[in-house]
């Protein structure tokens, strides 16, 4: 199944947080984890196609921005344009 964003709206994978600081520390499971705010373009809208957000893009968003759904056993979030903050380059 596939999912095309409509309007202003970009689809999008959450990237998982790391489970080991750069120091080598392992992170519990059970350890107090907020949701990331970065992620990776998935899919955007015919409307904003083209005008500097691309598929592929790694992008960071506000926290608590965006709806949750669900494509295949894989969650995403569906974010408006403008809860976009900026492209990770």
């Amino acid at each position: 199944m596939q999912f095309q964003p409509l309007g202003k709206r970009v689809l999008v994978e959450r990237q998982e947080e790391a489970t080991t600081t750069a120091t080598g520390i392992i992170i519990p499971d059970n350890a107090s984890k907020e949701k990331p705010q970065q992620g990776k373009v998935v899919a955007v809208s015919e409307k904003i196609a083209g005008k500097g957000i691309e598929v592929g893009d790694q992008v960071v968003f506000g926290k608590y921005t965006g709806t949750e759904v669900t494509v295949d056993d894989k969650k995403y979030l569906v974010l408006n344009l403008e809860d976009i903050l900026g492209i990770l380059k």
